[in-house]
């Protein structure tokens, strides 16, 4: 009998494709992989994974590894896709194939087999990152399988169909959106959200923080310290990755930070509308950009900053496993190791306000930068310096002449 490894949610979807695949004569091990997702009893997940006949249920706790080894490397790069999105999704999908392609190889299974639909972005991650990991993978994609898709056009044939098979489902009414939570964040999606004359923010029931409107009415300061561009604590307080993601998540969240409402290209080609909330990685984003200020030469910095948007598409795509990021990562790890200090910032309805920064690399030099006199720059120099600058727009005034 073929084996696979299922990443496995639990949901609706999950469970009718564990139910389907063991009617295609597979034996199914259903790997949760738990970034934070909310979920009333885990426990209770496997248990209906092996209700319903998996070979083996079992839960990969890889919130720590998927703050420290995957977001915040993409954090050091300031990479947003499109200028925006901090990417919260994009980083989980290599980390689940990662830990399924783990199990697959301690219980011997043949392949791998996920949810994702055939329209959207995750299929790429999950696919694009398992491939490289292993060549030689099987992958399952069951949205992709045309004969599945005929079985359960929608949601009514896959509650019948749970019915029929005794798999417990939750009949609740559905969201008018949906959702996919990790610790770094919640992405809203699809359902009325897809009508763009719908003010998302407003329809959304955001699970991390308050709206701006409703946070306090006084500014509450939080200070985050970084070692090589890495933070390492919060108000004093040295915390693992993934604590002091959590704790800055309540901090932002409750002031109303980090919720973004886009419309972004796919990889598929589609342009689509998320509603996105990342209170905690929005102030790291901004505590660390202060931060670099003092501590980046300038032309490393807008080299960084040129390559950022490549970091960005190639993570939103899935290409995380590749020679490409495998060389950006490097380069961002020696371009960081002077980025070590403290930011405070105010934060305020939204709103996120430096308060003051140090570092013990500052190239900030009180005495070259101040208007006043006195100090090592001598502004005679600059008399040169612009001579040479100007020659080669000298010459050219001179053959070709601008109108004035």
């Amino acid at each position: 009998m073929p084996s696979c490894v299922l990443a496995y949610s639990g949901g609706l979807d999950t469970s009718v494709i564990l139910g389907w695949l063991m009617d295609e004569g597979y034996e199914v091990h259903a790997v949760y992989v738990d970034l934070g997702q909310p979920c009333e009893d885990r426990e209770a997940i496997l248990q209906k994974a092996r209700d319903i006949g998996a070979a083996s249920a079992q839960i990969v706790d890889a919130q720590e590894e998927m703050c420290r080894d995957f977001a915040f490397p993409v954090l050091q790069w300031q990479a947003k896709y499109e200028g925006v999105y901090l990417l919260g999704t994009s980083i989980a999908r290599p980390l689940i194939s990662k830990v399924c392609l783990q199990i697959a190889r301690e219980v011997g299974a043949d392949a791998y087999a996920h949810g994702a639909t055939g329209k959207g972005n995750d299929q790429c991650r999950f696919q694009l990152a398992a491939e490289a990991l292993d060549p030689g993978v099987e992958l399952i994609a069951p949205w992709r399988i045309e004969r599945f898709r005929q079985l359960f056009p929608g949601r009514t044939e896959m509650i019948a169909y749970c019915d029929e098979k005794n798999i417990p489902v939750k009949a609740s009414t559905a969201k008018p959106y949906s959702s996919d939570e990790n610790c770094l964040h919640i992405s809203y999606e699809a359902g009325d959200l897809e009508d763009l004359m719908i003010n998302g923010v407003d329809l959304v029931d955001f699970g991390m923080g308050v709206s701006p409107q409703a946070a306090p009415d006084q500014v509450e300061e939080v200070t985050v310290a970084f070692e090589q561009g890495v933070p390492v604590s919060v108000n004093g307080e040295r915390l693992a990755a993934h604590d002091l993601v959590i704790k800055l998540n309540e901090i932002g969240g409750r002031n109303g930070v980090g919720r973004i409402d886009m419309v972004e290209n796919r990889f598929v080609g589609m342009k689509s509308r998320g509603v996105y909330e990342a209170p905690g990685m929005t102030v790291l984003y901004e505590a660390h950009r202060l931060l670099e200020q003092l501590t980046m030469d300038r032309d490393l910095t807008h080299l960084r900053d040129q390559l950022a948007p490549q970091v960005a598409e190639l993570v939103y795509y899935g290409f995380w496993y590749g020679a490409k990021l495998d060389a950006l990562l490097a380069f961002i790890r020696d371009a960081q190791k002077y980025v070590t200090g403290e930011v405070s910032l105010n934060l305020y309805k939204g709103n996120m306000m430096v308060n003051s920064r140090t570092s013990p690399h500052s190239l900030y030099d009180e005495g070259i930068a101040t208007m006043e006199g006195g100090g090592s720059y001598n502004q005679t120099d600059a008399e040169g310096f612009l001579r040479i600058q100007g020659l080669p727009s000298r010459v050219q005034g001179q053959v070709t002449p601008r109108a004035y």
